[in-house]
């Protein structure tokens, strides 16, 4: 891959590490100071086996570990993403990021993404009333793998001249798995007239934007259109992570500031 813009490429990193810095750092003081954003807490629970000696058979028990802070980890995933944009931009890691780049592989992008999207899936299944502690562990490390695939398969494909997909097949079939989880919750409410407005339209909004990255890998190694230059694609997948976190952070602002 020939002629890349690194200085233009470097500056885009660090312009989108600002609006998400930016971002994360509103929505921290506002989890932090607005009494609607701080107070907005889901249950975070444990479920296990014990044996009733009354009924002489083991029973569900259900245990509280505590309440989850929603504001200040949306505020987290903003930040992470903020880290990783300022990393890639640092003069030392920017040069393996160039290098990658060139041979059509980001590192930095996968590590991130299987970190700040995971929390932001993990907060999604919260909303839809996923409290156990040991389904929400399977839903993040589901979806860590479905983007650890996605580097696999950028690796996999820097040594060959027809394209394997096999690592993009398993990381769909692993980027399935949590919303499987979520539906099933979503759709097993007694009366899902009664879940909030803005989850509907954080789950559709992301379910849509979810679906964009695997379609802007699609496009890539099909080489359709710009999507010929390795760099289209890496600037589209960044605007598709800014535009994804937006999305999910605002609407859970604006949800949780609606009236009861």
């Amino acid at each position: 891959m020939k002629n890349i813009n690194t200085h233009s490429l470097r500056r885009f990193n660090i312009i989108m590490g600002l609006l998400h810095f930016v971002q994360g750092g509103l929505m921290l003081t506002f989890a932090l100071t607005v009494d609607k954003v701080a107070n907005f807490k889901l249950p975070l629970m444990s479920y296990f086996l014990q044996f009733d000696t009354t009924q002489m058979r083991l029973i569900t028990n259900t245990d509280s570990i505590g309440k989850v802070p929603f504001g200040i980890l949306v505020s987290v995933f903003l930040f992470m993403s903020a880290i990783a944009h300022f990393i890639i931009a640092a003069p030392k890691t920017n040069k393996i990021y160039n290098d990658g780049i060139e041979k059509g592989v980001n590192y930095f992008r996968w590590y991130e993404y299987a970190l700040s999207s995971s929390l932001m899936i993990i907060l999604i299944a919260l909303l839809f009333g996923v409290y156990d502690i040991g389904a929400l562990i399977a839903i993040f490390l589901l979806n860590a793998s479905m983007n650890l695939f996605g580097l696999l398969m950028e690796k996999i494909n820097q040594y060959t001249t027809k394209t394997d997909w096999s690592a993009f097949i398993f990381g769909s079939v692993a980027g399935i798995g949590p919303w499987i989880v979520i539906l099933l919750y979503a759709f097993g409410n007694a009366d899902p007239s009664e879940v909030p407005w803005f989850v509907y339209a954080i789950v559709g909004s992301y379910f849509v934007f979810f679906n964009l990255f695997p379609i802007n890998m699609i496009l890539q190694y099909k080489k359709v259109g710009k999507w010929a230059n390795y760099i289209y694609g890496e600037r589209t997948y960044i605007v598709l992570s800014l535009v994804a976190k937006t999305v999910l952070a605002w609407l859970v602002f604006s949800g949780v500031m609606q009236p009861t």
